[in-house]
């Protein structure tokens, strides 16, 4: 039997999907499983994107151009505009999904064998999609003690060799709900230009900041312009996972050339889901406020009851719609693997992603998991319920 390759055996499995057969077997034992441990809003998705939907009426669903359709490309860059990220037109590659343009980034930007830093968790995808290309990737652990706070650069520093290209940055931060600052995104711009590294930004939850500060971009960084490749997508600001359309952005012709080659690779972007996004950016400002007046409100409700669990800890996230949170066990895997297989409260348990995928460094992340609030409060209070109840005969096994 011919063997499979060695990178496909190096690839991470998602830690946000891989208790999926668990709980597919609790739900066939009549179990309510509550998923905390995946992004998918259950909030409606904008009436203006499901009515385009709904007049979707062509003779032919054809190819599109390979960078998106122009008229979309159009609206992103006067929806940029009011973050003052001043994207052109042609600075615009549609992508399908966020996720591609991460994947585009790193193939159009990295040799194999080119190291590039991430703080410590982050997405597992971009793990995942570092080793397709073959890259080298060097972390940088952030701590729940300070909230996951940028690490000092000096730390980065350490880390940089000649094979060093790039630095990846998740703002707001997915795991973590951390929201880099002002000085922060200075500190990285500094080094970035110090050393002419690429600097990749995803910043897919950027209508997601819960604090007074000015939200600040990759792409208000002066000085580092043809260094910057922004990564975005319409899945959780208008509850659209399932169109898949994202977009790379950069003011890098070289690169866009270069990510060209591998958007025409895959032919087009998907057409009826452009044609949904393009009419999700006439959204109102009444909904936009309604979703994260709601987020807010969760994040507040499930940080301070979490944080009311004996041994349980969370630091206040101030983006995004996720927080890491530290339990009182000692292996958040094997944990989140027993809520699912063998716990129930009152014919309930819950899902959760441990946090140990979101770190490349070995044991890192063994007592903590990542929750995401995407459910209403009452389920989430639900939720936190069977989570108390989980831990407290969980520690009662441990100790008999």
């Amino acid at each position: 039997m011919p063997t499979i390759s060695s990178r496909g055996v190096s690839m991470p499995e998602s830690p946000i999907r891989k208790l999926v057969p668990l709980a597919n077997s609790a739900k066939a034992k009549g179990i309510k499983v509550y998923h905390l441990n995946i992004g998918q809003p259950d909030l409606p998705t904008p009436e203006i994107a499901l009515e385009a939907m709904r007049r979707v009426d062509r003779k032919v669903l054809e190819y599109g151009p390979s960078e998106g359709l122009l008229s979309f490309r159009r609206k992103l860059a006067d929806y940029y505009r009011k973050f003052k990220i001043m994207a052109d037109v042609d600075d615009i590659i549609i992508t399908s999904g966020g996720s591609e343009a991460v994947n585009f980034s790193f193939m159009a930007c990295l040799d194999p064998g080119d190291e590039i830093i991430i703080p410590e968790p982050a997405y597992a995808n971009y793990m995942a999609f570092a080793i397709s290309c073959g890259a080298v990737i060097k972390t940088i652990p952030s701590s729940i003690e300070d909230g996951f706070a940028l690490p000092p650069m000096r730390q980065f520093e350490e880390l940089i060799t000649p094979n060093t290209k790039a630095v990846m940055i998740c703002n707001p931060n997915n795991p973590t709900g951390y929201l880099y600052t002002q000085e922060e995104m200075n500190q990285l711009r500094d080094l970035v230009k110090k050393y002419d590294l690429f600097l990749f930004s995803d910043e897919v939850y950027r209508e997601f900041c819960y604090t007074g500060a000015p939200y600040i971009s990759a792409f208000h960084l002066e000085g580092i312009e043809q260094n910057v490749v922004l990564v975005d997508s319409v899945s959780k600001r208008y509850s659209e996972c399932g169109i898949r359309v994202g977009a790379l952005i950069t003011k890098n012709k070289q690169v866009r050339e270069n990510v060209m080659k591998w958007c025409q690779a895959r032919l087009s972007p998907p057409l009826v889901g452009q044609i949904i996004a393009e009419a999700s950016l006439d959204t109102s400002e009444e909904y936009m406020l309604s979703v994260y007046n709601e987020y807010l409100q969760r994040r507040n409700f499930l940080v301070d009851r979490l944080n009311r669990i004996p041994g349980c800890y969370s630091p206040i996230p101030m983006g995004a719609f996720y927080t890491v949170a530290r339990l009182p066990v000692d292996d958040a895997d094997k944990f989140c693997a027993w809520c699912l297989s063998e716990f129930s409260y009152k014919g309930q348990t819950l899902m959760m992603a441990p946090a140990s995928g979101f770190y490349t460094t070995e044991g890192y992340g063994k007592n903590e998991v990542r929750l995401a609030y995407v459910l209403k409060k009452d389920d989430l209070a639900n939720a936190l319920t069977v989570l108390e109840k989980a831990l407290e005969r969980y520690a009662q096994i441990d100790n008999g």
